[in-house]
């Protein structure tokens, strides 16, 4: 599996963000639905990965600059035939270690609240991530989950 830096152009990046909103949408209401779409995932704060085997899109991820010290994992998706192959793990470990390059001092996300993000919350908190109040923007939603994790350099 390689991980790399994507500029959102590629159709079949472009399908995964597609079914990643779909995904949303299928279990949150709309007014608790944070993922972000093409145009804002192409915003200079937001740094977007794509996990890939050979030509096959297997997964992606993001990592938004909330400050100097702070950043948010953005769009954690596993392509739908690639479940359970641990593409979101390494997803994960990948955006954790920039993260840490850039010195942020904490990395938190948002996600939902209902059972089909469970595998989710299950793998976030297994990387250390704790719930925590809403940060940056976010206000409490019965339907988000909120999580952080402190980083050490």
């Amino acid at each position: 599996m390689e991980i790399r830096r994507d500029d959102l152009t590629g159709q079949k990046v472009k399908e995964l963000v597609a079914e990643h909103l779909g995904g949303m949408a299928q279990h949150s209401p709309p007014e608790s639905i944070h993922a972000l779409n093409l145009d804002e995932l192409q915003k200079p704060e937001i740094t977007f990965w794509c996990a890939w085997e050979e030509d096959d899109l297997l997964g992606c991820g993001a990592l938004k600059e909330l400050n100097d010290d702070h950043g948010e994992i953005k769009s954690m998706r596993t392509t739908s035939e690639h479940l359970r192959k641990g593409v979101a793990t390494q997803m994960l470990k990948h955006i954790i270690d920039e993260a840490n390059r850039r010195g942020y001092k904490r990395l938190s996300l948002e996600t939902g609240a209902v059972e089909a993000f469970t595998p989710a919350r299950n793998l976030y908190k297994h990387f250390g991530f704790q719930f925590c109040k809403p940060f940056a923007d976010y206000k409490e939603d019965p339907n988000s989950v909120f999580m952080t994790k402190s980083l050490q350099l």
